[in-house]
């Protein structure tokens, strides 16, 4: 009864449809998964935001499903990188890893199963675009997964994430995106026996959904390339390849 009235809550808030028990089988054949325990999928969709529409405590949100997915995300994608490059060496693994598990990759997954109309955020959320959110979007991902996971088990999150994660990767390298630059600049400082890199941010402005990132690297003492995101990492990025740029490398 709970998940019910929960539903009705969700699908009256969304407008979305008189049935709100369509909404989670569209979203299963989507998923390709169907759920035997459907409140673990309702929960996956539900960001803390929402929670200020419910009057739930923050562990009624996705966050924990999330945090249990991108450990379960790790474990799945290095065993299939592990057994797809049975020669390869850590440092190359590491590197098709980092091409696959990152926000950008699983934010282009969550756009192709069109989940962002799925997700409960409250109004505020989005009218700022929330939907649309590389953030909001990869850690629902994730969320699904932990979600598979607890609902089927290993087997069934491990064929999730085949289908449609690790299938990326040729593709990925294909084009040639994504590459890894803060790795490529280790590698780069350690065998030329420099001192770094070290990232130091160097600014931070916005509002709290749409934060600006200013990154410099450091290496051996001196300042040698910037970057500038909307996260941390992307900011990093960015500076890692001006950095690789600066010293030639690329």
């Amino acid at each position: 009864m709970k998940l019910l009235r929960q539903l009705v809550d969700f699908f009256r808030f969304r407008k979305f449809s008189k049935n709100p028990q369509d909404r989670l089988n569209e979203l299963s054949k989507r998923l390709q998964y169907q759920f035997i325990n459907q409140n673990l999928l309702f929960q996956a969709l539900k960001h803390r935001s929402y929670l200020t529409c419910t009057g739930e405590k923050r562990i009624e949100s996705n966050e924990r499903l999330e945090l249990l997915g991108d450990s379960v995300l790790g474990m799945t994608v290095t065993e299939f990188l592990y057994n797809r490059f049975p020669d390869e060496e850590e440092g190359i693994l590491t590197n098709y890893k980092s091409l696959l598990v990152n926000r950008t990759v699983l934010s282009q997954v969550a756009k192709d199963f069109g989940l962002g109309k799925f997700l409960l955020l409250n109004e505020s959320e989005e009218r700022s675009g929330g939907r649309k959110r590389e953030s909001i979007l990869s850690d629902g991902v994730e969320a699904i997964i932990g979600a598979i996971y607890l609902d089927g088990g290993l087997e069934n999150a491990r064929n999730f994430v085949h289908l449609h994660i690790a299938k990326r990767l040729d593709e990925i390298i294909k084009k040639g995106q994504l590459k890894n630059y803060k790795s490529l600049l280790q590698e780069h400082c350690q065998s030329c026996n420099l001192r770094g890199p070290k990232y130091i941010i160097e600014e931070e402005n916005g509002p709290d959904h749409l934060k600006e990132f200013t990154v410099a690297v450091i290496i051996d003492g001196k300042r040698l390339g910037s970057g500038h995101g909307h996260s941390k990492k992307d900011a990093e990025q960015k500076a890692a390849r001006e950095s690789l740029q600066q010293l030639n490398v690329i």
